[in-house]
């Protein structure tokens, strides 16, 4: 069992769900929707967990979709990027060349403070869009990979992070994306570490057995946000 800083956690892992405190009520900021902010590390599988939760009904919100779309053909961020950083980051087909410009602006704080305001305040304000279209009550789940790094946490009724040992995210980064391992040792290290994700956790959901054990773990997962989003709409009303 991991102390998880000050914040009270529940952990869903082999022996079921521990509760270990009680994070303070949040606010009500959206007709008792509830928002989810779900992070995890590489290799975690928080994208196996954000797959069974949509098929459970939540409202998925992916930070990382949003940053791809914002970003299109013919969109104005597009348009801002290539004004910015010049026709250098455009395939021949008009798409943004993704590798070029990460070359452009990876070692180069000023250049990626540019990309930044280009790229963040259209995330937020569709991230914000979808979550005001959905219904009253629902569980709203922001996929957020940099949640930690950002220290975003406090934006969220419930942080969950998706932890898994460091041996069993190499394997997954070696085995199904064919990672070097030292390639695979690389992209963990250039994340926040295993506790500091764990420090602003308020769930966390042990992903580091086989799939069939996640499946279970989602479940009580599940059930618990809904019983969040349930006292908050009977909060309201």
């Amino acid at each position: 069992m991991f102390r998880l800083g000050r914040r009270g956690v529940f952990r869903l892992g082999r022996r079921g769900v521990f509760r270990l405190g009680r994070r303070g009520v949040s606010p009500v900021r959206h007709r008792g929707v509830l928002r989810v902010g779900l992070t995890g590390g590489i290799g975690s599988g928080k994208s196996e967990v954000s797959r069974r939760l949509a098929a459970c009904g939540a409202v998925i919100i992916d930070a990382d979709a949003i940053a791809r779309e914002v970003v299109e053909p013919g969109t104005p961020g597009l348009a801002e990027v290539v004004a910015t950083f010049g026709s250098g980051v455009l395939r021949e087909d008009g798409s943004l060349d993704r590798e070029a410009l990460a070359r452009l602006v990876f070692t180069d704080a000023g250049r990626r403070g540019q990309l930044n305001a280009i790229v963040h305040p259209r995330v937020g304000e569709r991230m914000a869009e979808l979550e005001r279209a959905a219904p009253a009550g629902s569980v709203v789940v922001h996929d957020v990979p940099l949640l930690a790094e950002n220290s975003l946490a406090s934006g969220f009724d419930v942080v969950v992070v998706v932890d898994a040992a460091h041996e069993a995210q190499l394997d997954r980064l070696v085995r199904l994306r064919g990672m070097t391992r030292q390639q695979a040792d690389a992209r963990i290290a250039a994340q926040a570490s295993r506790q500091q994700r764990l420090a602003v956790a308020d769930i966390v959901v042990d992903n580091t057995g086989s799939l069939a054990e996640l499946d279970g773990r989602v479940a009580g997962l599940w059930a618990e946000l809904r019983r969040r989003v349930s006292c908050r709409t009977r909060a309201i009303q």
